[in-house]
Formats: C-alpha cells, sequence, structure tokens
C-alpha cells in the first residue's frame, strides 16, 4: 500500500477545476477533504489536521481573504497557497499581508502546482528541520528551530516565513543581500508580489528588533538589503 504524502484542504466552489485538482493531488497520494464554500472549509480545517491549504478567494458564504484570517489566527504554521485570477492583484497582496504563503494564478500548470505544494509541505514538516541554530541580536536570543525571539523573560513567536527571512538574514549577517537573492532563498522564486509581500515582513521584523540598538535591517536603494550587527 503506497502512503499518503500529507492530508489537503481544497477550497474551490469551480466544480471542474476541483474536481480536476483532488483527482490530480489523490493521484499524487494527498489525502484531499474538498469544500465548495468558505464556512464549510472553515468547519473542516476546525476537524481536522491539515498539512496544506489551497484556498480560491472568491466563494460563497464566506470569501477567501476571510477564511485565510481565521485560518492563521489558529494556525500561523500550516502553508496556504491562494489560488487567484489574473485581474486579482490587489487581492494578492491582501492576502500576503493577511498570512498567504504563495499563490498560483488561473489557469494553472498542475505539476507546477504539485512541485509548489511539496516544497511548501517539506518546509514544515518537523522531521526535516534538523536545524537547532540560536542566533545571538542584542539582548534576544532568535532560536530558529522554536521560532522564538526571547531575552529570557518575554517570549515571541514568529511564523514560520518570518523565521526563516530572520534566519536567513542572520547567516548573511553584514553582507549586502540582493532581492531577488533574498526571494529565491526564502520564498523559492523571485517575483513582484512575493516581493511586496517580503517588504511586509520586513517591517515585522524591523518592529521586533526595533529595541536592539546594535542590530539594523538597512534598505539598500535599488538593490535589496543589510542586516548589520554591531559588536557592543
Amino acid at each position: 500500500m503506497t502512503e499518503t504524502k500529507a492530508k489537503i484542504l481544497l477550497v474551490e466552489d469551480d466544480p471542474t477545476l476541483s474536481f480536476a485538482l483532488k483527482e490530480k493531488l489523490q493521484e499524487n497520494n494527498y489525502t484531499v477533504i474538498h469544500c465548495k464554500d468558505g464556512e464549510s472549509a472553515y468547519q473542516q480545517f476546525m476537524k481536522h489536521n491539515f498539512d496544506l491549504v489551497l484556498l480560491d478567494i472568491v466563494l460563497p458564504k464566506k470569501d477567501g481573504l476571510t477564511i485565510l484570517s481565521q485560518i492563521r489566527h489558529k494556525n500561523e504554521l500550516i502553508p496556504i497557497l491562494m489560488l487567484t485570477a489574473k485581474t486579482m492583484d490587489d487581492d494578492k497582496i491582501t492576502g500576503f499581508q493577511v498570512g498567504a504563503d504563495d499563490y498560483i494564478t488561473k489557469p494553472f500548470n498542475l505539476q507546477e502546482l504539485l512541485l509548489r505544494i511539496s516544497v511548501h509541505i517539506k518546509r514544515t514538516k518537523k522531521e526535516d528541520d534538523v536545524s537547532s541554530d540560536v542566533f545571538k541580536l542584542g539582548n534576544l536570543d532568535f532560536i530558529y528551530q522554536e521560532l522564538m525571539l526571547t531575552d529570557g523573560t518575554h517570549e515571541h513567536i514568529l511564523t514560520q516565513r518570518e523565521a526563516d527571512l530572520l534566519k536567513y538574514f542572520c547567516q548573511n549577517a553584514n553582507k549586502v543581500l540582493k532581492r531577488d537573492e533574498i526571494l529565491l532563498h526564502v520564498w523559492g522564486k523571485d517575483d513582484y508580489f512575493l516581493g511586496r509581500s517580503m517588504d511586509v515582513f520586513i517591517t515585522k521584523i524591523r518592529k521586533y528588533l526595533k529595541d536592539q540598538p546594535n542590530i539594523k535591517l538597512q534598505t539598500m536603494h535599488g538593490i535589496g538589503f543589510k542586516f548589520i550587527i554591531r559588536e557592543s
């Protein structure tokens, strides 16, 4: 018997597309629960332990951005991939701001979608995370494996994407990093919408580190960023 790879929540109201997606995912040994509207999708999310969510934006009863926000409020780590139309650029940006990990534009290549799903699931599997990196950032310890910033008294839990981005900056401290280089290493690809998403995450990281005078995430205009760690 072939072992299933992971459990996916598919939220799509188009019957033709949802049938094709579900069939293709099951052919590739994924367990799939399909919902045609946002309300039932959230109910299923609360009942099961999913490894990934495929989420259309335009849905009956509750729209995809509302469901995205609700799911992210309950689970900061699960990968959420948005299914969007070409004309929905503002919704893509909003989706990243709310907490989406990726998007794929309809019509899309099913093989490309399978590759993206595989990448996102591998990133969040605990057994694949062999890192035990701890970085000193001023009076904060950044414990990557636990997604934590702590001063020994207070703790702040990062999202997986925030932790991945901060780890990449720490590993390349005091170097000029190009925007496309960061996107390729942290997101796996470089495009406009992921670049906008990265800017949102960088704003959050700056906020977390604002009380650390020896730490600066500097914008290098027209190039990228430099994560500066000065000796105390």
